[in-house]
């Protein structure tokens, strides 16, 4: 049995009262799939950069996770089913 390895990064940003991330899976085989997310800090409450880098950063894992399900769906329809029938014998 082979151990797969899948990396994901996520990469944060900050402006202003918005806060951006970017969560970019990247598989062995080299292809990678990104999600993004932002937050918006009401600008009565009191600045926490963590809160506002935490709500971006899930809200980036479950853009990912949902472009991920897409890719395997599309992979699914054009990949599986019947495989091609042998060859007529001799």
């Amino acid at each position: 049995m082979e151990a797969k390895q899948w990396t994901v990064q996520i990469y944060i940003s900050e402006e202003g009262d918005d806060t951006h991330a970017r969560a970019v899976l990247t598989t062995r085989d080299t292809s990678t799939v990104t999600g993004r997310g932002v937050s918006r800090r009401n600008p009565i409450d009191r600045p926490i950069p963590e809160i506002g880098d935490e709500l971006a950063a899930s809200r980036a894992l479950e853009d990912l996770a949902i472009r991920l399900h897409d890719v395997a769906s599309d992979d699914i329809v054009q990949l599986t089913g019947p495989a091609d029938p042998p060859p007529p014998g001799p």
